[in-house]
């Protein structure tokens, strides 16, 4: 009887390592948000969670673990469809993600580096990944919701500049989730895609 190894395809193993990166974080985040003592969810950060006592080892390991998970899904993905733009993307991606894990807020200026990493990068690898799609729905949800993501990006730095007016109604911890919660919920879906689509022939 064949092993898992044998039974799964590059194509499934990608698709099930950005599902699971995916699906873990967002659930992470929201259980480690009703866990926190005094967590401000609309005024504080996402990486606040990385520093309270009772959900930074959690959510750092989360934080790793979507890094990791991205980097196996990306090797599985390059070796069918040799993008070495897209991969290097994900690279990146994957590096912020692991240096914010490492790194928690209470380091300081570096977590705010590998933050910035993960946030830019992993809406760009979707939109990557969006592009490199043939099913029109799955590929334009990808580009509507990187953009969502990446238009929070600017606001994040223009009211983390002395600007609070720009996080609007939802602060910067709602702001910061429309840079997380989009990616990720879009992942979710491509990884599930992924696992029904037969291997490239080309």
């Amino acid at each position: 009887m064949p092993g898992i190894r044998q039974m799964l395809r590059p194509t499934d193993w990608a698709g099930l390592a950005f599902f699971l990166l995916a699906a873990q974080f967002v659930t992470v985040i929201t259980l480690a948000a009703s866990a926190a003592p005094g967590y401000d969810l609309a005024g504080g950060a996402i990486s606040d969670l990385g520093v309270i006592a009772e959900t930074a080892l959690l959510f750092n390991a989360a934080l790793l673990l979507v890094g990791l998970l991205n980097l196996f899904g990306a090797y599985y993905a390059y070796r069918l469809e040799r993008g070495r733009l897209l991969f290097g993307i994900c690279g990146i991606a994957s590096i912020g993600a692991i240096g914010a894990g490492l790194m928690p807020l209470s380091t300081g200026g570096w977590h705010g580096i590998f933050a910035l990493l993960a946030f830019v990068f992993f809406n760009l690898e979707v939109i990557g990944q969006a592009m490199r799609t043939d099913l029109a729905a799955l590929r334009w949800t990808g580009l509507v919701l990187a953009t969502v993501g990446l238009v929070h990006v600017v606001l994040m730095a223009i009211g983390d500049a002395g600007n609070p007016l720009f996080f609007g109604p939802i602060g910067h911890g709602g702001v910061e989730r429309l840079i997380v919660y989009p990616p990720m919920l879009w992942l979710m879906v491509y990884g599930g895609f992924r696992l029904g689509r037969p291997i490239p022939t080309a």
